[in-house]
């Protein structure tokens, strides 16, 4: 249950200009407006949402921002009628791409996502021929403030289904009905900083592939990501 990292979402624009910052914010926004439309807006009561809200707060969103958009759904004032949209393809290497999208517009969506991956080199497949593939998990990584043994014992008591240790992080996979349940004992073991707190899809299996492989992969996934309608780029490729 140790090991080199094996966690391959890309979060290398988390903290970094005001400007990317504000994009991902944005994305996050839908999400909460997906999770909070039709209900009262409680994520006591509604668990999709908190762990929305879970996702905002380990990017640094501000909570005027995740109230806004929780505020919005409640209200429905915004008119918002977005679709959740999956394309599955390959990118440079065989490496597997799946791209979650949430969008007012299938057409441009489609578009845009299918002539990323031409450009550079990746291709559109069909629905499910690469998402058997991935495995939808929560994903806990946090700093070792805390020692190995009481983050171990803790999320493993807790329902987690793995911990790994890295050099300067833990990173807890769990089941997605005990996400929420594995970080709050977390919590209340004293962690106070999580620096990813998701539920997301983990690849089966990695591909490792040569230095110059890995930097076209590493950009058309960056290049997925900066299309405003796509929430989230996964990806097999070894990191």
């Amino acid at each position: 249950m140790s090991g080199h990292s094996k966690w391959a979402t890309i979060h290398r624009k988390k903290g970094e200009l005001d400007a990317q910052r504000g994009k991902i914010f944005q994305k996050i926004a839908k999400e909460i407006y997906i999770a909070a439309r039709g209900t009262n807006g409680d994520p006591d009561a509604n668990p999709s949402l908190r762990a929305v809200i879970e996702k905002a707060r380990s990017n640094n969103m501000p909570k005027d921002n995740i109230q806004k958009a929780i505020d919005k759904a409640v209200g429905g004032a915004g008119g918002e009628d977005y679709e959740s949209i999956r394309y599955e393809g390959y990118a440079p290497g065989g490496v597997a791409i799946m791209v979650d999208c949430l969008t007012d517009n299938r057409n441009r969506t489609a578009m845009l996502v299918r002539s990323t991956l031409t450009k550079k080199g990746g291709n559109l497949g069909t629905d499910g021929s690469v998402s058997y593939l991935f495995e939808r998990k929560g994903l806990i990584v946090t700093d070792k403030s805390l020692d190995e043994d009481t983050v171990m014992m803790t999320a493993l008591d807790s329902g987690a289904l793995d911990v790994v240790v890295n050099d300067d992080t833990y990173e807890i996979y769990t089941n997605p009905n005990d996400f929420l349940k594995v970080k709050d004992a977390l919590t209340g073991a004293g962690v106070k900083e999580f620096i990813t707190s998701e539920i997301t899809f983990v690849p089966n299996n990695y591909i490792e592939l040569d230095e110059e492989t890995s930097e076209k992969v590493a950009e058309l996934i960056d290049l997925l990501d900066d299309i405003d309608d796509v929430q989230n780029v996964y990806h097999n490729l070894s990191l």
